[in-house]
C-alpha cells in the first residue's frame, strides 16, 4: 500500500460513512498513496476559527456550545473559502479568489490539473451542504460510500483509545497496538502522552450517534448516486478496503 500512484486528472473526493468506519485511516492512505492530493478536514478548519476567534469562530462556538448544528451556508462558505485559499479553486473567468473570498451568485471554477486534487474531510455532512457546494461551481468526481455493519463498529468502539490533543485514535485490538509505560497506561505513539477511553465511545452513545447518521446519510448518498459519482464498498476490515478505494480512484489514473 506504500507504493505512490500519479493522477493525470484532477480527483475531487469524498469519503462518506458512519462514525468509526475508519475514514481516518483511509484518508490518510490515500494522501500517501495519491501525493497530488491534499486534505481539507472541516473539523480542523471550524476548530482553527474558533481558535482565531474570527466572526465565524465566534458564532460558530456559541452555536456548537448549545448543542446545535451550524447552518449549512454558513460551513459551505467556509469550505468554500479555504479551497480558495488555497489555489484550488479559481473565480468564474479562471482568475486567483482572494482569502476569504465571498462568491455569492458567482460560481467558482475548478481545475482537472492533477495538482488541484483534494479530499474533503467532514464535508458535505448533509444533502443541503452537497447542493450548496455544487451551486457554487465545486463539483465532486467521486464519492466513496464505506458501508460497515453496526456490529463492527460498535466493536471497533468498545477498544478505542484517543490522545486528546491531536485526537489519533487507537484499537487495542490491532495487531501492533499503541505502546504502555510502567504502570501499564497505553500512550500516543508521537508524544507518549497518556491515551484516554472517550465517554461517548460508550455503546449507548455510539448507537444514538449511529441512527444520526442514518438519518442524514441517505438524501446525500441520493444525491451523489443521482450525480453518478457514488461507489459504495462494504466491508469491516480497513486492510481490505483499501485496495478498493485504490482501485475506484484508477479512474483518475
Amino acid at each position: 500500500m506504500s507504493t505512490t500512484r500519479t493522477l493525470t486528472r484532477a480527483a475531487r473526493l469524498i469519503l462518506i460513512g458512519p462514525p468509526g468506519c475508519g475514514k481516518g485511516t483511509q484518508t490518510q492512505r490515500i494522501l500517501n498513496t495519491f501525493p497530488q492530493i491534499s486534505a481539507l478536514s472541516a473539523g480542523d478548519l471550524l476548530r482553527e476559527n474558533v481558535r482565531l476567534r474570527t466572526p465565524l469562530g465566534i458564532r460558530a462556538e456559541s452555536v456548537l456550545r448549545e448543542g446545535r448544528l451550524l447552518p449549512d451556508d454558513t460551513v459551505t462558505s467556509l469550505i468554500i473559502s479555504e479551497l480558495a485559499t488555497r489555489g484550488w479553486i479559481a473565480g468564474p473567468g479562471g482568475e486567483a479568489l482572494a482569502a476569504g473570498v465571498v462568491l455569492g451568485d458567482r460560481k467558482a471554477s475548478v481545475s482537472d490539473d492533477p495538482a488541484s486534487s483534494f479530499l474533503l474531510d467532514g464535508f458535505p455532512r448533509t444533502r443541503g451542504q452537497a447542493e450548496g457546494l455544487s451551486a457554487s461551481g465545486v463539483s465532486i468526481n467521486l464519492a466513496v460510500q464505506i458501508d460497515m455493519p453496526d456490529r463492527f463498529i460498535l466493536e471497533r468502539f468498545k477498544d478505542r483509545m484517543v490522545h486528546p490533543a491531536s485526537g489519533r485514535s487507537y484499537n487495542l485490538s490491532w495487531k501492533n497496538p499503541p505502546p504502555k509505560d510502567a504502570d501499564g497506561n497505553y500512550l500516543d505513539e508521537v508524544t507518549g502522552e497518556k491515551l484516554v477511553k472517550r465517554d461517548d465511545d460508550k455503546e449507548e452513545t455510539v448507537m444514538r450517534r449511529l441512527d444520526t447518521y442514518k438519518r442524514n446519510v441517505e438524501p446525500l448518498l441520493e444525491y451523489y448516486g443521482r450525480d453518478g459519482v457514488l461507489v459504495t464498498i462494504t466491508g469491516s476490515e480497513s486492510d481490505k478496503i483499501t485496495p478498493e478505494i485504490f482501485r475506484v480512484m484508477d479512474r483518475f489514473a
